[in-house]
């Protein structure tokens, strides 16, 4: 008998990997599954790892859903030593086969340094990076913007 989620996840690692592959990454492969230790679904290159969410779940995750996704692929990041963890969620009407076109999300930190290189904004490259309002007002004030928040020390 065939575990349906388990044929459903593998066939979405399958196409992250094939995506990867296809878009200059020839080394990317799937992982094994490693239990507690986990260090993602697949490794893109070096360094940088990619955790795959698929099927009904993915299609219909709700931010808070997201949210719980990110923080299992940071503790997979750092499980693999990587530097770099990517969050690809597949999207409504996407199989695997278009896997290039689902959802992924980065660390700000992670876009902001990736946009800049050898000292030079990249301007020509500006996409955003998918987060909640919140978080962009938490990340606007990290900074410096907006007023101190009443009753905040």
């Amino acid at each position: 008998m065939t575990n349906k989620p388990k044929a459903i996840g593998t066939r979405g690692e399958t196409g992250v990997v094939r995506v990867a592959r296809d878009l200059g990454f020839p080394e990317a492969r799937r992982l094994a599954l490693a239990g507690a230790d986990d260090q993602g679904d697949a490794i893109l290159c070096p360094g940088i790892i990619a955790e795959v969410k698929t099927g009904k779940a993915a299609k219909t995750a709700s931010l808070a859903q997201i949210d719980l996704w990110w923080l299992e692929t940071e503790i997979e990041r750092q499980n693999a030593g990587a530097t770099i963890g990517l969050l690809v969620v597949q999207r409504s009407g996407y199989s695997p086969e278009r896997a290039a076109y689902w959802r992924c999300f980065l660390g700000a930190p992670v876009v902001a340094t990736l946009q800049i290189r050898k000292g030079v904004f990249i301007h020509d490259h500006a996409f955003p990076v998918e987060m909640t309002f919140a978080k962009a007002l938490l990340l606007l004030r990290a900074y410096g913007y907006g007023e101190p928040l009443k009753g905040a020390a």
